[in-house]
């Protein structure tokens, strides 16, 4: 059961946020190591798959943009998200999203927006959803998946 969905424009916004800061942070680093073009583009997209395959699944299901903004990720039972999980949002999902040509992605969109649970696809694929709920304090981040 779906509860406290995190609609379309909060989860825009945590987006923003996160690519803002993984932007910044891989450009200094990228510059201090002075890598070119290609080295910058692999060192980005690394950095970027690990921030959002890591992060959720040892803090509760938050990365730092959703933590600004009061909503994490969490499985369809309310449980944390695990590596599996987010293996499938993340990898599974983008590589539907790129298969398509980004029509699933504009697809997602519109059912985050439209739809009374909030799921895009990625969430579906995943059986997750995002939600302001905050996380119990004695939950172990660490869980294994069922």
């Amino acid at each position: 059961m779906v509860k406290q969905p995190a609609g379309f424009w909060i989860r825009f916004g945590a987006s923003i946020l996160d690519g803002l800061l993984l932007g910044l942070v891989t450009f200094i680093i990228s510059m201090a190591l002075n890598f070119n073009e290609d080295g910058q583009l692999i060192f980005d997209s690394v950095v970027q798959l690990a921030y959002l395959l890591i992060l959720p699944v040892l803090w509760y299901g938050y990365t730092l943009g959703k933590k600004v903004c009061g909503i994490r990720i969490v499985r369809m039972d309310g449980s944390n998200v695990g590596f599996g999980t987010m293996l499938l949002r993340v990898l599974v999902a983008g590589f539907v999203y790129v298969i398509t040509l980004g029509i699933a992605y504009v697809v997602s969109a519109f059912m985050v927006g439209l739809r009374k649970d909030k799921r895009s696809i990625h969430d579906m694929i995943a059986n997750t959803y995002v939600t302001y709920e905050k996380p119990v304090e004695n939950e172990n981040p660490y869980q294994t998946e069922a």
